[in-house]
């Protein structure tokens, strides 16, 4: 079987998000030195362009926030196949760096952005899809979102 990324998340039968477009002053997504792509703040951006909202321990619960973070991945990944034209042109994932809106009594950050970490495991393999991570608790997100997730990548060399 073909173990490629494209293959890997076709297998998934998940579907890709629209790739979000800026709401301020920056790129989506930046290739340093042909070899990192930094890939800017995403959040829940649905298949239908609109975005979960609410805050975990308040509006949404743990699982609903793990959901809400695998989202995140899957626009993040739009956001990759959109700029690349392939996610295979990715090698591996280097960082996640996961903020998570919840209330001050939350502690289960790490559970909420594993729904994204999970999702990169499975495109890349446990190898290249798993990088160094932090996961945050923040007081307020964009928008209210409950998720925001920024990453890098190394691409593949040509």
């Amino acid at each position: 079987m073909d173990n490629t990324p494209e293959s890997n998340f076709a297998a998934l039968g998940l579907n890709l998000p629209p790739a979000p477009k800026p709401l301020g002053v920056y790129k989506p997504l930046l290739i340093v030195d042909k070899r990192w792509v930094y890939v800017s703040g995403h959040g829940t951006v649905q298949d239908d362009g609109k975005l979960i909202i609410g805050r975990i321990g308040k509006d949404l619960n743990a699982d609903q926030g793990k959901l809400a973070a695998r989202q995140v991945g899957l626009a993040i990944l739009s956001t990759l196949k959109a700029n690349l034209g392939s996610l295979n042109r990715v090698k591996r994932v280097i960082k996640v760096l996961g903020m998570v809106n919840c209330t001050d009594d939350f502690e289960k950050h790490p559970f909420i952005i594993n729904g994204c970490s999970e999702l990169f495991a499975k495109v890349w393999g446990e190898e290249n899809g798993i990088g160094v991570r932090s996961a945050v608790g923040m007081g307020t997100l964009p928008d209210n979102i409950p998720v925001e997730i920024e990453a890098m990548f190394e691409l593949e060399e040509k």
